[in-house]
């Protein structure tokens, strides 16, 4: 019965394991495809910047071809991280799979030896003579058919040891496979957060460089008045999506018969005058609407707020939420848009990093980020919409709740 058994769990494990490693060599490729196209986008932004670098050593439009080449070398390294931490639990998996498979064949082994010494304890019969030594023909036909269940069982032990061993060195295989895959993904790893070390390098010296240049900032001011349109666009696609998703929800409300979605006012606008900054501190250092700008004196209307942080500063979500869009655009750098339902949504810019996907729900606090640098210097530039209009965040946030640095 317990051999039986084995020969069963033994079957089941050769075949998971056949399926499995299908599976994952399918996963495997499909993983492979996806960090072979980012790899492609990161070598096109490479021939990019080294056209832009023989017309011209310092532009606005090359940084931006550095930021898009390191925010996807960010995304590669990501995958790979996630793809390690995948691989890892693969072959802790594995690694139990083959300690569980190593106890289960020594314990068939032992199993079998001791029931073959139990048989022939007192020395070794012939089958022949075993017959022959009957008393009856009743007593001939019993020991005839225990020496063939006997022998039965022998070679079921045998297919079960022989099957057990089998699905052993497949699993050793395995995990040599992973073991190998592991130590080419560090290395890869490795490779890519060296070649981002050095372009956040090379990124943060042509940032200097063009601050030297006053043209720079006059054109930088066109490109943020233009960016701040293409947000608002943004914003109005985002609002359109929700209008049609609500129209879905009401449609199959009233084919289902039951309640449409709730319009009732929402936690953030209960919050005014009392919401959490994006930051734990910082300096204020630009406010809503029109700002004369320090070195050309020239005004223009700033659609949020800046706050001066250290980059890396950790970027906080002010409201529970859920991120409608992670983006990027010239001026205002990588971006995040978190909905917070009836129509509000805040904005996150400038970071140098993200932390969230997109449809992610979000709770108050959460970090969803870290701040970057602009050509105005390091800073998080923060925004928020009551559909597609502007508010002056200061009169959403909670008064004198940001530290200074």
């Amino acid at each position: 019965m317990i051999c039986a058994r084995f020969i069963f769990l033994c079957l089941c494990a050769l075949l998971f394991v056949r399926e499995f490693s299908a599976a994952g060599d399918d996963e495997i490729k499909k993983k492979q495809e996806q960090l072979q196209k980012l790899r492609d986008e990161i070598d096109s932004f490479e021939k990019r910047i080294k056209e832009k670098e023989k017309k011209e050593h310092a532009t606005l439009d090359l940084l931006d071809a550095y930021d898009r080449q390191t925010n996807l070398l960010r995304k590669l390294i990501s995958k790979l991280h996630d793809q390690e931490t995948a691989l890892q639990h693969d072959i802790d998996s594995t690694r139990g799979t083959i300690d569980q498979l190593t106890n289960q064949l020594s314990f068939l082994k032992n199993h079998y030896a001791n029931y073959v010494s139990t048989v022939y304890r007192h020395g070794e019969v012939d089958d022949l003579e075993l017959l022959l030594s009957s008393k009856s023909l009743n007593q001939t036909l019993i020991r005839t058919e225990y020496l063939r269940r006997f022998s039965a069982q022998r070679k079921k032990d045998l297919d079960t040891i022989d099957s057990q061993r089998a699905a052993l060195e497949v699993q050793n295989t395995t995990l040599q496979k992973q073991l190998s895959e592991q130590r080419d993904l560090i290395k890869d790893k490795q490779k890519e957060e060296s070649k981002l070390a050095q372009k956040m390098k090379k990124r943060k010296n042509l940032l200097a460089e063009i601050r030297r240049d006053k043209k720079s900032f006059k054109q930088e001011i066109d490109r943020k008045t233009q960016a701040a349109k293409d947000l608002q666009q943004l914003i109005a696609k985002l609002i359109e999506d929700d209008r049609l998703k609500k129209e879905r929800e009401e449609k199959l409300a009233r084919e289902h018969a039951t309640a449409p979605p709730s319009t009732a006012p929402g936690a953030f606008e209960a919050k005014r005058g009392h919401l959490r900054w994006p930051v734990a501190s910082g300096r204020l250092i630009s406010r809503f609407g029109n700002q004369e700008h320090p070195t050309l004196h020239t005004v223009t209307e700033n659609t949020g707020i800046d706050i001066s942080v250290p980059s890396g500063t950790p970027v906080l979500a002010v409201a529970d939420g859920e991120v409608s869009k992670i983006y990027w655009l010239p001026s205002f750098g990588n971006l995040i848009i978190l909905n917070h339902k009836n129509g509000f949504r805040t904005v996150y810019a400038h970071l140098s990093e993200i932390s969230v996907a997109e449809g992610d729900k979000i709770s108050e606090g959460r970090q969803i980020g870290k701040s970057g640098e602009s050509l105005s210097g390091q800073m998080l530039h923060f925004e928020i919409y009551k559909d597609r209009e502007k508010q002056d965040p200061e009169q959403w946030l909670v008064p004198h709740g940001l530290t200074q640095r």
